[in-house]
């Protein structure tokens, strides 16, 4: 646990504080950047694409390991520079072969990361946040405060230690990213961007952006803000209720982005990319999950060009919800299919590993804290 102000500081004491400076994260530097501080250091400007290169396509953080570096360019880049990566906590494997992280940031705060193999696939789940702003009623990260943004190297981590996981464990690379793990994507605007950015850059890991989905709650002026970048991922809407009335109950953010504001930005998206949204909708016992709940999705959907991704609740202690029947959910999707929808149904995965998310960080989380 990182303890507060508050934990240090006792009345009646003099405290002299030292505020070091002149140390810097390497990894907020682009090349340029970097270019012209190797200049200012008396090293040769090609030293930056080498940096670059360690840094991002090998992802080797320790200036030590550098090895086409001169010692005396080691010594001084780890005097002037820190990189501040990520480190595994701890790790658990499911039984259907799910594998899940918990990363523990360079400050103490804690976020997830999970693999989800399948025949064809390696998927790697990522978070954005340490914790959740939003209170989303059935996630596991709506009970954790939010602690901060992830920078976009932090990110980058996790996807280049899920990357080494899932060549160890599954004999090949990730062939897909998801930014849905713990937090709002959208509220990390910057950094998320960035960090796509460094994933797809052909001299890192050179994936496809097409092989990158990110997800949102729905913040209606940032999906129009994509579209003004026109960037090039997939992109996702984490919908869960094609009313407004039952999306308020769980999914306060509903209520200053309903569905109608939603749909308009959702159009704006598809005219500036032309990239289909997916509606993803967990299916709720007895609450969104009769064949009325499946008309309004259907009428939904045709007011924006989109897919359905059905998925599985994993449950939490946290919650009240469950997953709906498997009669329920095939009556749903027939529904749906019937009307001529796209529609693709997510299995659960990771149960015994508690897969949702945010669900096993907030459990260590409450444990460090016993």
């Amino acid at each position: 646990m990182i303890a507060e102000p508050a934990d240090y500081f006792r009345p009646g004491i003099l405290y002299i504080i030292i505020i070091i400076t002149g140390v810097k994260n390497i990894r907020t530097y682009s090349e340029a950047e970097l270019k012209t501080a190797l200049l200012e250091m008396g090293e040769k400007p090609y030293r930056s694409k080498q940096i670059f290169e360690w840094l991002w396509a090998k992802h080797i953080l320790d200036f030590d390991e550098m090895q086409n570096l001169s010692k005396s360019l080691r010594n001084q880049l780890k005097e002037t520079f820190e990189t501040q990566p990520i480190l595994v906590h701890s790790v658990r494997q499911s039984s259907d072969k799910t594998r899940k992280y918990i990363f523990r940031l360079h400050d103490g705060h804690l976020v997830e990361g999970v693999l989800i193999p399948t025949a064809t696939r390696v998927t790697a789940c990522v978070s954005s946040q340490a914790g959740c702003s939003l209170t989303c009623k059935f996630c596991a990260t709506g009970y954790l405060d939010l602690k901060r943004n992830l920078h976009h190297f932090e990110i980058y981590d996790q996807v280049q230690i899920l990357n080494k996981e899932a060549i160890l464990h599954y004999g090949k690379p990730l062939t897909n990213i998801v930014y849905m793990g713990m937090g709002e994507p959208l509220l990390n605007y910057r950094n998320v961007l960035q960090s796509i950015e460094r994933v797809t850059h052909p001299e890192a890991m050179g994936m496809s952006p097409r092989r990158i989905t990110v997800s949102t709650a729905g913040i209606a002026k940032m999906i129009k803000k994509l579209g003004d970048d026109d960037v090039k991922f997939e992109f996702a809407l984490s919908l869960h209720a094609a009313n407004d009335e039952k999306r308020n109950k769980i999914m306060p953010i509903n209520e200053h982005n309903n569905l109608e504001v939603l749909t308009e930005a959702l159009n704006y998206f598809y005219d500036k990319t032309g990239t289909r949204t997916t509606f993803e909708y967990i299916i709720f016992k007895d609450f969104n999950d009769t064949p009325q709940d499946a008309l309004e999705l259907a009428a939904l959907s045709r007011k924006v060009p989109s897919k359905i991704n059905i998925i599985e609740y994993n449950p939490i202690t946290e919650a009240d919800f469950v997953n709906t029947t498997q009669k329920r959910m095939d009556e749903f999707v027939r529904v749906l299919e019937n009307k001529g929808l796209i529609v693709n149904v997510r299995r659960s995965r990771g149960r015994d590993v508690d897969g949702a998310c945010g669900q096993l960080a907030l459990k260590t989380e409450k444990n460090e804290k016993m």
